[in-house]
């Protein structure tokens, strides 16, 4: 019974796509292989975005960053991996919408003002300042992980940790935020 419970587990854990392969035989030529590259490309662009902009906009920079995708192409360097170098490309599409929705919703300020704007800035400021605190592998991580919602395998990629590494990083770095904060400040909330 144990060995039927753990097996599916196991797959669950193996990489199901090789984005470095993918890229490399892309670079090459290989047309079946880009078409999957730009479809799984699509679907991790779709929920790196889901958690950062308006719904009304993820299509279109999902859409951005594929093109990039084409165009840089051969900017990609074969041997170094692939999602660091697709997440930096989806990190300058996004602060790009945000950047034009911020243009777009300025001239709406005047009819609809944004409440508590000044509580998010002094939280961002604040938690920055917390994480200053940590060792920079730490920081990093919870920073990936926690706050701009990559997997742990993700993070692992784009830092060089090994994935152990990465969820020892942010269980230490959280338990370090803790006693900075001091007892009690970072409980869970109980629901009843």
């Amino acid at each position: 019974m144990q060995a039927q419970i753990d097996k599916p587990r196991a797959a669950r854990l193996r990489p199901t796509f090789d984005w470095d392969g993918a890229m490399v035989a892309t670079l090459q030529g290989d047309a079946q292989a880009y078409r999957q590259l730009l479809e799984q490309a699509a679907r991790w662009l779709r929920r790196f975005f889901a958690r950062r902009l308006p719904v009304d906009l993820v299509d279109d920079a999902v859409q951005e960053c594929l093109m990039a995708l084409h165009t840089r192409r051969t900017t990609f360097t074969p041997g170094r991996p692939f999602l660091p170098w697709l997440t930096a490309i989806a990190r300058y599409k996004w602060v790009d919408s945000l950047r034009a929705s911020g243009r777009h919703a300025a001239d709406e300020l005047i009819e609809a003002p944004i409440a508590g704007h000044e509580d998010t800035v002094v939280s961002a400021i604040g938690l920055r300042g917390l994480l200053a605190h940590l060792r920079s592998s730490q920081s990093e991580v919870i920073r990936l992980v926690k706050l701009e919602g990559l997997s742990i395998r993700e993070a692992a990629v784009a830092t060089g940790q090994s994935e152990p590494l990465v969820k020892v990083n942010i269980h230490r770095g959280m338990l370090a935020l803790r006693s900075l904060l001091g007892p009690g400040a970072m409980t869970e909330p109980q629901y009843a």
